[in-house]
């Protein structure tokens, strides 16, 4: 089967959210499901939209300013904060963390372009967010991290809870952007400390489990993107389907949808063979990153034989074969804004060109 959707991660390096939506209705007529806004704006680089917010709290102090994940010239500064004097994590009063009044900002674009017919009936509007662990684990020393991580989870949960209390459940959707999880399984940030899947599953869980029922969630799997360059290179999707099946199992609720992180360079057997171990329902919706973010530096014939390595691994997993989607390995946020509309438009092409024959 070859790919028939799209799924865009998040970010997207254009001046607003109208702007946004309206490039990717007009470039990608078909197989959009959910819009994204664009994370655009103040949200444009991840998780300092969080950091900046911490910076400003009288209970956090500033202990270093670094990089915490990668090296990248154009990252930006990542604090490392600690609990002020005589504060505890059950006193931290958090600020209002923003994504809830962003999204309902946002909503109302998208309303009135689908009530316009510019988006399409039935596609959904989707809202990121970074998971908990995302906005502490390189940010909060560590022996603060666990009490702090756990009052910053609940505030951010409650950030959610906030969003979906406004927007129509029937119109919206919710993607969680797993990135420092795999950083810490893979030992990406330090060797020394790698952290096992056992560790990592009960904090996604929650994620998942948070979202009602009635709102699709998923989850995007990453392994970084300062500059275009993970802070490792996956050897396999081995890692992304342990972590899936992982969350799968301990969820209560389905996951509706996952989108996987493939090197634009990886068109062998042994990248794509661990899909033989995937355990997911059929209703489960997965994207995989074909989309390279520096097309003319890609071999011909390279995504031809993603896409045939991908059909033949669903087709012997347990899960077995499907429709499935194209996305790029992260969110566009990062991408010159000049380079955008191409982008946009090899999603359209891909679709096209790897079609069922006639």
């Amino acid at each position: 089967m070859p790919p028939r959707s799209v799924h865009f991660n998040g970010s997207v390096n254009l001046p607003d959210g109208e702007t946004v939506m309206r490039e990717i209705s007009s470039r990608v007529p078909t197989g959009v499901r959910r819009m994204t806004d664009g994370e655009t704006g103040e949200r444009g680089y991840w998780i300092s939209f969080q950091t900046e917010k911490f910076l400003a709290m009288p209970e956090l102090r500033s202990v270093t300013v670094g990089q915490a994940y990668e090296t990248a010239e154009e990252a930006p500064p990542m604090p490392q904060l600690r609990l002020a004097e005589g504060v505890s994590p059950d006193t931290i009063a958090w600020p209002n963390l923003g994504y809830a009044d962003a999204y309902g900002t946002s909503f109302e674009v998208f309303r009135a372009l689908q009530e316009d017919g510019k988006i399409p009936a039935g596609v959904r509007f989707q809202m990121q967010y970074p998971t908990p662990l995302a906005s502490m684990a390189g940010t909060i020393v560590a022996e603060d991290l666990p009490g702090v991580a756990a009052s910053y989870e609940a505030a951010l949960f409650a950030d959610l809870d906030q969003a979906l209390t406004t927007l129509p459940h029937d119109r919206c959707a919710v993607q969680w952007d797993v990135a420092v999880e795999f950083g810490l399984l893979e030992g990406g940030f330090d060797p020394s400390s790698r952290v096992p899947l056992a560790e990592i599953t009960p904090g996604l869980t929650r994620c998942v489990d948070r979202v009602p029922d009635d709102v699709p969630v998923g989850m995007h799997l990453c392994y970084g993107d300062y500059g275009h360059q993970h802070f490792t290179q996956p050897e396999s999707l081995a890692m992304q389907v342990q972590v899936v099946n992982a969350v799968v199992s301990a969820a209560r609720r389905p996951v509706d949808w996952v989108s996987f992180t493939v090197p634009q360079a990886r068109s062998d057997h042994d990248y794509f063979a661990p899909l033989h171990d995937l355990r997911v329902g059929p209703d489960t919706e997965l994207s995989f990153a074909l989309v390279p973010y520096h097309p003319a530096d890609q071999p011909p014939g390279t995504t031809a034989d993603q896409v045939r390595l991908i059909d033949a691994s669903l087709a012997g997993s347990s899960s077995g074969p499907r429709d499935w989607g194209i996305c790029t390995e992260c969110g566009m946020g990062r991408v010159a804004a000049d380079d955008v509309p191409g982008l946009l438009d090899l999603h359209r092409e891909i679709l096209a060109t790897h079609q069922d024959p006639d």
